[in-house]
């Protein structure tokens, strides 16, 4: 009789076991990115008034190399689509879109760099990982008017946050990748 008992204990278990699963993938909401503005919008913030025409470059292995040693990490990609901005013939900036991953989920933002191989903007377009791993606007101020040199780094000329170190890093790389790639393709877009 007891053998009869754990058999049926066991059976209900299992099915309520199997009822939950089935309850939580039919009924779990799937996690959604949340987009605080397009690529447009972003564009048009950052370059009033100006033609924007979006270019394809495919790096060779020479680029690669070189932009991956500037940056001090491999390249995620070697086809790059640089925004160049003018107004009234005049180079205004290059706007870059980068996506990473911050802890596992993506992150987009875009890096302005202005004539001057500086940042002049930063945006973040989407943000997939919890609002409490996403720093304050303020926190990206910073990055404005930096240039790719060693004190571009988190503890150094950038402020690590705490509880959103991945995030900070993921961004500070992103930043230091795009610098790196457009000190690669400088000679391209800036006469």
């Amino acid at each position: 009789m007891k053998e009869g008992i754990a058999s049926s204990r066991y059976i209900s278990i299992r099915s309520v076991g199997l009822f939950t699963l089935t309850w939580l993938l039919f009924n779990a909401k799937p996690a959604s990115a949340t987009v605080f503005i397009t690529v447009d919008e972003a564009l048009k913030l950052a370059f009033p008034n100006c033609t924007i025409e979006r270019t394809t470059v495919y790096l060779t292995k020479e680029q690669v190399t070189r932009s991956e040693e500037l940056a001090g990490f491999e390249l995620s990609s070697v086809i790059v689509h640089p925004y160049v901005a003018k107004r009234d013939g005049k180079l205004v900036g290059i706007a870059y879109f980068d996506a990473h991953m911050v802890r596992t989920l993506p992150e987009t933002i875009m890096i302005v760099v202005d004539p001057e191989d500086r940042v002049q903007r930063i945006e973040v377009l989407s943000f997939n990982e919890p609002q409490d791993y996403i720093p304050k606007g303020i926190w990206y101020q910073q990055f404005i008017g930096q240039r790719l040199d060693e004190a571009l780094a988190l503890k150094r000329n950038i402020r690590h946050i705490v509880g959103a170190t991945l995030t900070a890093r993921a961004t500070t790389e992103a930043v230091r990748r795009v610098l790196a790639i457009h000190y690669t393709l400088r000679d391209r877009f800036i006469p």
